[in-house]
């Protein structure tokens, strides 16, 4: 379920797909009812609520879906906050570790930059790994000058690269945290069962054929949409990294 929901697109086809069907197989199994048969009063009050609980259920998930991208957002401005300040801090260091220091965090951020950016899985897999090395570096980098002079100003350059650590453990989790499966199966059960209903009520008439695909297509792009903003690497609406990608364009001019 998870690989299929990096794919919004396979979502809005397999949605439509699946919707018409449904509304298309309850039309057919209920066709040969008497054709003087009158909709009942009790029928269309539970097409509405049906229908605005669906409404709800899409607007509730979306909301789930927008939030998540807005702390992917805060959290890229963040990190980028939290490596230009441990820049300016190294020069609290002595040169020669100040130096190491910058130059690990220039590379450092190119590998953020790759992370904002990647699609691909695999390449995704190589820039953890790279990102992991030099976060180790990074740490000895500064925990050497502080362990030979442990004063309060070079604990600001050790709480600064705390800082940049932690800040990459945040984004990594709002990178994962991810829309549940469990909304996701009760937004598609209430979605089929809405179009059985509409199939159900539906007369045999051309104005009906044409509408019968309506619903089906509404809500399959409103799948599409949450499943976009829910994909952080795969989909149209990602977060783009204009904070990092700036102060790592300052950082190699400089």
């Amino acid at each position: 379920m998870h690989n299929l929901l990096d794919y919004p697109l396979l979502v809005f086809v397999l949605s439509l797909v699946t919707l018409w069907l449904s509304e298309m197989i309850a039309a057919s199994f209920f066709r040969r009812r008497q054709k003087s048969e009158v909709k009942s009063e009790d029928f269309g009050i539970i097409l509405a609520a049906a229908l605005t609980l669906l409404g709800l259920i899409i607007g509730f998930t979306f909301s789930m879906a927008v939030n998540r991208y807005d702390q992917r957002k805060n959290y890229e401005e963040a990190e980028a906050n939290a490596i230009g300040t441990e820049y300016v801090r190294a020069d609290l260091l002595p040169a020669a570790d100040a130096a190491k220091v910058r130059t690990l965090l220039v590379k450092y951020f190119d590998q953020r930059v790759l992370f904002y950016t990647t699609r691909d899985m695999q390449r995704l897999a190589q820039i953890d790994a790279t990102t992991a090395q030099l976060q180790a570096e990074l740490w000895s980098a500064v925990k050497g000058p502080a362990a030979a002079q442990p004063t309060f100003i070079v604990g600001l350059v050790v709480s600064g690269m705390n800082d940049v650590l932690n800040s990459q453990g945040y984004t990594q989790a709002a990178w994962w945290n991810r829309i549940p499966i469990a909304a996701w199966s009760l937004m598609v059960a209430i979605a089929i069962c809405c179009n059985l209903l509409i199939g159900y009520g539906a007369r045999d008439t051309k104005a009906q054929h044409i509408l019968h695909i309506a619903l089906p297509l509404l809500v399959s792009i409103s799948f599409f949409l949450i499943a976009d903003i829910d994909s952080p690497h795969s989909g149209l609406i990602r977060v783009h990294p204009q904070n990092i990608i700036s102060l790592s364009e300052s950082l190699h001019a400089h």
